[in-house]
């Protein structure tokens, strides 16, 4: 499944539970929660608020047999990452979740070749359906995924953060 691009990374799965995934993850969970708490609040997360969000998602349910994990690597560096999950009492329908582009690498087409990648990953383990949810102030992923055939669809959680949810039938 490895696929190398123009800019040079190369998308491929990956072991979400690593040291280097747990980084990747670490600077995900800080851009999405820095943004929502400067929008919100004027300030950046704290660290404390950090530790708290990691243990709160955990992230060790995107590997096999019920998940996976992809990655972008540009050399040795981690630069994005996405990881699915079939839905608990689902056997068709799995989670987009993580879905985060270093921002040294946005605007190259690496996020479209990460759901790309990630939506092969979810055929792979059964699923006829991609879903997930999102908050109206990431406006670039909201924009990714409608370009990529998800539609807005009712909700289907109740999660904090969750503001609009989108779902996409694979093929």
């Amino acid at each position: 499944m490895s696929r190398v691009s123009r800019g040079g990374w190369v998308v491929e799965r990956a072991d979400v539970t690593s040291a280097e995934s747990a980084i990747l993850l670490r600077d995900y969970l800080i851009d999405v929660s820095d943004r929502w708490f400067r929008l919100h609040e004027d300030r950046d997360s704290t660290p404390e608020e950090i530790e708290r969000s990691l243990a709160e998602m955990p992230s060790d349910d995107l590997a096999p047999p019920t998940g996976a994990f992809v990655v972008a690597r540009s050399g040795a560096r981690l630069v994005g990452c996405a990881g699915v999950r079939l839905v608990p009492g689902r056997s068709d329908v799995v989670e987009l979740k993580r879905m985060f582009v270093r921002p040294e690498a946005r605007g190259s087409g690496l996020a479209a070749a990460l759901l790309a990648a990630a939506e092969e990953a979810a055929r792979d383990l059964g699923a006829t359906t991609v879903r997930l949810d999102t908050r109206l102030d990431l406006v670039e992923a909201r924009a990714l995924y409608l370009r990529r055939g998800y539609v807005e669809v009712p909700a289907f959680n109740d999660g904090d953060y969750a503001e609009v949810w989108y779902a996409k039938p694979l093929r």
